[in-house]
């Protein structure tokens, strides 16, 4: 996420009016950025429940929450809003991503300076535990690697459809399609565009 200072102060503005609106609503606050013209708020249930975001509740929270972004005008010139929940398989960005995740398989790309030679960007496994700097996964050898959150290109969680994968196929890999589940991979949207005045 390439944020400018001004990005940042317009994030934090965002951030601000959307986070009561996420706890009135029962829900976790799960991220905020700005992608180019569109900055999306990610709500999340709290950890722990049973079950994703439901539509409605993303319907309600789109117009509380552009309600106060009309009044506010925290951002300066068009965008469009997006209000959407993180789906099954979730980005892992920040310490208290990967704190809440505790328990869950994941998948982990490092980034150049963090890999030894001889080692492999790619780590999957079971997160088993997280502090404000580092997590830490248990492999399928049983060993344990503990790593930097700063260290991390990319992690999401990762979700198996259906039965357990055979052996060499590894998380991620056994994907059927709507697999009754209810939920959509990539989470849903409620999408509205915005315009303030320019200052």
């Amino acid at each position: 996420m390439n944020e400018t200072g001004t990005t940042t102060t317009e994030i934090d503005r965002v951030r601000a009016l959307a986070a009561p609106i996420a706890s009135d609503l029962q829900l976790d606050l799960y991220a905020v950025e700005r992608r180019g013209g569109t900055i999306r708020i990610t709500l999340d249930t709290p950890p722990g429940s049973e079950g994703g975001v439901t539509l409605d509740t993303l319907s309600l929270a789109t117009r509380m929450i552009s309600q106060e972004i009309d009044v506010a005008d925290p951002v300066h010139g068009k965008f469009t809003l997006e209000v959407t929940s993180p789906g099954l398989e979730r980005p892992l960005r920040t310490p208290a991503h990967f704190q809440r995740e505790i328990g869950k398989d994941i998948t982990v790309k490092l980034v150049g300076r963090a890999v030894a030679e001889g080692e492999q960007r790619r780590i999957d496994g079971r997160l088993s535990g997280a502090t404000d700097h580092d997590f830490t996964i248990l492999l399928d050898d049983g060993t344990e690697r503990t790593v930097a959150v700063a260290d991390v290109d990319k992690a999401r969680t990762v979700f198996e459809w259906g039965p357990k994968p055979k052996p060499g196929k590894g998380p991620g890999k056994n994907k059927k399609s709507g697999a009754g589940n209810g939920e959509k991979k990539n989470g849903t949207k409620q999408n509205g565009e915005k315009e303030t005045a320019s200052s």
